[in-house]
């Protein structure tokens, strides 16, 4: 299956060209909505179709709402059911992104997000590497600051938030990046334009911490659980200097997008000897293990999506 087929749009999976909003939309016009990314990964030798974190996004979902006062009538497991199902009609057979996204419906004038209506949506695609760059990324610090928690909460995956990430992003590309960091508006790290960054040092993971406005990733901790439990490595989480990036062993990029994408430049800097790290390495290789439902200690966090083989 190549394409999607459907939506789950105003209460019920309809087909995928019935799943439209009014150019009046209030999210469309004001960026008031907010989202998750979720992917679900193929497993040819169990002939299934395996949705990792699901309960863990839906949470955060529910969170970023309570923020944007958006009222959804679901509870976590509901949303999951209706994402379950969405994908049985679907049917696919390969790596899918799964975009839920609550949103305020009301069709007029007016910035506000209390008193108007509220929506909720949910799409599925096909969907491979979210960057093609298996050698590792190169990548620049930007010049666009992330928004802070008192102006727009970045912890919050908000529609209308994404327009920073969308400037840092062109901003590197453009520049001949793959990718870009940006910093926070007192200068430290803070994270990829849409991915949480880790850096090595001295065989010590660290990460920006949750208060230094990035988005409280479920890739990140994953990654953390995996480094600690399965590796014995160390992770701290502290505010990181914009030096501190040009002396580390490894960086490298997680999130459910990027997934654990290595970075081996930064600033035209070499990072360590400019080659992809032994530790990342193998935090790949479990990573992928824990997404396919290959980790039997952590079969919990995959979900099937089949009940039966697919013809």
């Amino acid at each position: 299956m190549s394409t999607n087929r459907f939506a789950f749009f105003k209460g019920e999976i309809v087909p995928i060209a019935d799943a439209k909003v009014s150019v009046m939309n209030h999210a469309l016009n004001y960026g008031t909505g907010c989202f998750e990314g979720i992917r679900a990964y193929w497993n040819e030798a169990d002939e299934q179709l395996y949705v990792f974190h699901l309960h863990a996004h839906y949470e955060r979902l529910l969170r970023s709402c309570k923020v944007l006062q958006i009222r959804l009538p679901y509870t976590v497991e509901q949303l999951a059911e209706t994402t379950l199902e969405l994908l049985r009609r679907e049917e696919f057979r390969s790596d899918v992104y799964i975009r839920p996204l609550a949103y305020k419906s009301f069709e007029g004038i007016g910035v506000r997000l209390h008193d108007i209506s509220d929506d909720f949506t949910i799409w599925a695609i096909p969907f491979g590497k979210y960057i093609e760059k298996e050698a590792g990324l190169k990548v620049g610090i930007s010049s666009w600051r992330r928004i802070d928690d008192n102006a727009i909460p970045a912890r919050l995956k908000a529609t209308g938030s994404y327009v920073n990430s969308a400037l840092v992003k062109s901003e590197a590309m453009q520049n001949g990046f793959d990718e870009g960091i940006v910093l926070t508006q007192d200068g430290h790290v803070c994270e990829g334009s849409a991915e949480n960054i880790y850096v090595v040092r001295n065989g010590v993971l660290y990460t920006p911490g949750i208060t230094d406005n990035i988005l409280e990733g479920i890739t990140r901790h994953v990654i953390k659980q995996l480094a600690t439990e399965e590796l014995g490595l160390q992770v701290v989480e502290r505010t990181i200097d914009r030096t501190e990036l040009y002396a580390a062993d490894e960086i490298f990029f997680c999130g459910t997008g990027v997934e654990v994408t290595p970075v081996v430049e930064v600033d035209h800097r070499a990072v360590g000897n400019g080659e992809i790290g032994p530790i990342f390495t193998q935090l790949r290789s479990l990573y992928y293990a824990a997404t396919h439902g290959q980790d039997a200690k952590r079969r919990e966090w995959c979900s099937p999506v089949y009940t039966s083989v697919l013809a």
